[in-house]
């Protein structure tokens, strides 16, 4: 078990970092959009003279033109950067995307690693990352019982069952879900929701549900789905 903590590159200013055999955090992972892509080449940077392992997570590529976030991934492959995650934000990517992405980082990032990290928006979280599988992502983020804002993410029950690696210990993970998500999910709510999928079948941001949902009109749906299709201002 290794310990990482994350933080959007563009958000964090003078901060100071204990060299890596100082601290208890073996791995530091930088969230950015092409836009503050050198913010976050920066602290990759300043991460691996520390001893750190890192990696990168350029957000909401489904928004982004290709020439633009080739540039982005040319300017990754020239740092230290251990892994670089494709990351389907907005739940809007399909399968064939998502070996598109896979395919088009290997090869504008010889050498590193590629990971893959996917939102549950129309319940395609866990089938786009077995494809990230297919075509050789190695790391793959998921959350117990899918946690995570909006609609959540890959569930990691699901992908330790698919794995089915002998030294994965399926029967914790599932007493945990039964001891602390449940009560838990009667409290917070994530996963998959009508608002959720019409942001992602529509490619924006989930936020627009999550504000929707805390409204009094939280289930007129199809009010929501026609407001979601008129432009946005």
């Amino acid at each position: 078990i290794k310990i990482s903590i994350m933080g959007d590159s563009y958000r964090v200013k003078e901060q100071e970092f204990k060299p890596a055999d100082q601290s208890p955090v073996d791995m530091i992972r930088l969230a950015t959009y092409v836009k503050y892509i050198d913010s976050a080449i920066d602290l990759i940077n300043k991460c691996h003279d520390l001893g750190y392992e890192t990696t990168c997570n350029i957000m909401a590529i489904s928004k982004e033109l290709e020439p633009d976030l080739v540039e982005a991934l040319d300017q990754l492959a020239k740092t230290p950067v251990d892994v670089v995650y494709v990351v389907d934000s907005f739940g809007a990517m399909y399968c064939e995307q998502i070996e598109y992405l896979v395919k088009l980082y290997q090869n504008h990032l010889p050498g590193k690693e590629i990971g893959i990290h996917c939102h549950n928006n129309q319940q395609l979280a866990f089938s786009n990352t077995i494809e990230a599988i297919i075509h050789n992502s190695n790391y793959l983020d998921a959350s117990i019982y899918g946690i995570g804002r909006g609609p959540g993410n890959c569930c990691l029950e699901l992908l330790l069952g698919f794995l089915k690696n002998p030294k994965f210990n399926l029967t914790p993970i599932l007493k945990f879900i039964q001891d602390y998500m449940l009560p838990l999910r009667e409290q917070i709510e994530w996963g998959y929701l009508i608002p959720f999928f019409v942001t992602g079948i529509l490619n924006e941001h989930p936020d627009f549900g999550t504000s929707y949902r805390q409204s009094p009109d939280k289930d007129k749906y199809a009010e929501f789905y026609e407001k979601m299709r008129m432009p946005q201002e």
